[in-house]
Parts: structure tokens; sequence; C-alpha cells
């Protein structure tokens, strides 16, 4: 919980400045969301509206969640001859996340949202620092929950594969690859499983009955958990550390122990989680791909493993730095060799993220 957190501030690492990727997906799916917002208010017709993004991070991204969720609800509410509801939207993550970034661009926002859709004084945002493994909001409080790329985080690194285990399981991977062994990949499903069921009770308990939830993170549409769309980001880079070992840069030993609490699911997976723990209907799943290298067609100064080890230091970096105790000058070296690698990969294949869409509802 203290080191699972996006790259602070607004740097030239940062999160802020290097999740386009992870905007594209919130736009991506933004027509489901808006689809939940219509039903809800058609279907429930509330007052007073208690909506959550799980895992909201930090930097513009956040917030432009919340802008669209705003915009959404009114123009609906408009066409249907409402009254505008009252929104209490809750912006979580863990207690390690900016949360300072975040409240110090409200003022900016709330002047947007009166500018843009005169609304003032019915609109209450405020964050919740916590993990969504865990109940974060009063029973029955919510209407609809929203999470983007941040379900593929697990809560935890799966059962015998911490770093403290002194058997190596997974050596010279740091994640699922194409030479773990068949118990490593049923650690990470397991863990899966396990946090993704716990993660539909504790939402259960706090969603109203016909209440929605919309869900987007990184999945694989292969039923073969080491295909290339599943973890060859993770692959090379474990490329790039191993090279950073063989040059007595690092412990090899530190890459054997290091694994990332993350897992890419199929829909099959999900659907038969929530169908086991029984409180949702699946009303829309989708799988869709999203190029490593997506960047605005204005900026193409950089190469495209650059970009693409650009947004993965965003979101890794911290994780890293604490694992293997890695100061500035060895992470500018880990992500440089990371982004010569892609580069290398890039002129023989391109590579694609998968990512999963699913829009659920709460049984009555």
């Amino acid at each position: 919980m203290q080191v699972l957190h996006m790259n602070k501030g607004e740097g030239e690492t940062s999160y802020a400045k290097n999740s386009l990727i992870q905007k594209k997906i919130i736009l991506v799916g933004s027509s489901m969301l808006e689809s939940s917002i219509v039903n809800i208010l058609r279907e429930i017709e509330p007052t007073s509206m208690g909506v959550a993004d799980l895992g909201c991070s930090s930097g513009p991204n956040s917030l432009t969640v919340v802008s669209q969720i705003v915009h959404m609800v009114q123009a609906a509410s408009h066409q249907m001859g409402r009254v505008v509801p009252e929104l209490r939207i809750s912006l979580n993550d863990l207690p390690s996340n900016d949360f300072n970034y975040v409240f110090q661009s409200l003022p900016e926002l709330y002047k947007k949202l009166k500018h843009d859709y005169n609304i003032e004084g019915n609109c209450y945002i405020w964050g919740l620092p916590g993990s969504f493994y865990g109940r974060l909001f009063p029973s029955h409080s919510l209407h609809l929950v929203h999470s983007s790329s941040s379900l593929h985080w697990l809560s935890k690194v799966p059962s015998g594969l911490e770093p403290s285990v002194r058997t190596h399981l997974n050596k010279e991977n740091i994640y699922i690859s194409k030479s773990s062994s068949a118990s490593v990949v049923e650690a990470y499903q397991q863990q899966f499983h396990k946090d993704f069921s716990l993660f539909l009770g504790c939402r259960a308990k706090e969603v109203i009955a016909k209440g929605r939830m919309v869900l987007s993170f990184m999945g694989r549409q292969s039923p073969d958990p080491c295909a290339d769309e599943a973890c060859y980001q993770w692959e090379l880079l474990a490329y790039a550390l191993m090279s950073m070992a063989t040059e007595g840069l690092m412990e090899k030993e530190s890459i054997d122990s290091f694994n990332v609490p993350y897992y890419a699911s199929t829909i099959e997976e999900v659907q038969h989680e929530v169908e086991r723990e029984g409180s949702f209907v699946v009303n829309c799943v989708e799988a869709l791909e999203i190029e490593w290298d997506s960047v605005d067609p204005s900026d193409l100064k950089e190469s495209s493993g650059t970009l693409a080890a650009k947004t993965m230091r965003a979101v890794a970096e911290p994780m890293i730095k604490t694992h293997f105790h890695l100061g500035e000058e060895m992470t500018d070296e880990l992500f440089m060799r990371y982004a010569k690698i892609i580069d290398g990969c890039f002129f023989k294949k391109r590579f694609r993220y998968i990512n999963l869409f699913v829009s659920l509802v709460k049984k009555d």
C-alpha cells in the first residue's frame, strides 16, 4: 500500500505527464459510462447521487472523469426534463497516492463546472484514501462506481512469490512469462480470483439496488496467461533488469525475488467471478486494443520505445525503486535500456494492450 502508486508531481517522469494511454481508455469507455448514468437516472430517479471513482490516481485524468460524469448527469437530466441531482463524488486511491495534486486542481475544476455547465453548489468532491479490496463507503450509499486502469493491480504479490520467500519460483522474471512454471501462473490466477471476488463483495454492500459499476482494466483475449498481449511489457522490463545484473549493476537475486502485483484477466474470468459472487449482473462487456506507443499525433519527436517506456516508468518506478534501492541515475539507465529493447522489438511486430470494459448492474 505504500509503494503502489503512480509517479507523483508534474515532472518529466510523472504520471500527470505520461498517462495519455490511460486518458484514451477513459474516453473509449465514456459511452458505457453515459449509458449507465442514463439508466440510473431513469430507473432510480435519485435526488442525491453517490458516485465513487476507485483508483483515481492523480494528474488530469482524475478530474477528467469527474467532469465527464457531471456533464453526463446534467445532460441526461435535462433531456428527461428532471432536476439535476445533487452529486456526492468520492475520489479514492491508496493512501500513498498524490492527493495533493488532485486537491490543488479542484478550484480550477469547480470554476470549469460553473462556466461550462452552470453547476454551482450541488456538486461535492472529496478524497478517500484506502484500498478498494475492502469496505470504503456506508451501506447502500452509492449509485455509480467507476474505475479505470486500476483493477489489474492485485491487493498483494501472490502467496509464495513474496520477496521474503527464500525459494524463488519465478527466477529472471518479474511477472508471468513463457518461462514461468505452472505454479507461478496458478498463484497469480488464484490471487486475482480472490481479490476480484472481494472487490465485488465489498461493492455489493455499498451500491444500492439497480446501481451501476463501470470498470475498465488491462486484460487479455487469449486464454493463455503467457500470451504476449498479457505480459510482454513485463518480460521486456525483466530483460532490461537482467542486462544490468549481467553487467554487475544490480544483484540477480533481487530480480528473482521481485514479482509485480498485477494480473491481466480474460472476460471469461471476470464473468465467472461476477456470477459466482452473485450480487451483480454483467450488462455489457468489451475487449479493445490500444497501441503501446499511443501518443498525440502532433507529438512524434520520440521513438515508440521511449514513449512506451515513459508510460511504464510513470506507473512502475515507485515499486522498482523501493525493491531494488535504485537512485535516479540507475533508474534512468534502466528505462533507457527498456526503451531500446522495445524499439528493437517494434521493428518486428507492433504491440497492443488489451483493455477490458465491463458494465455491471446491482441486483434488486
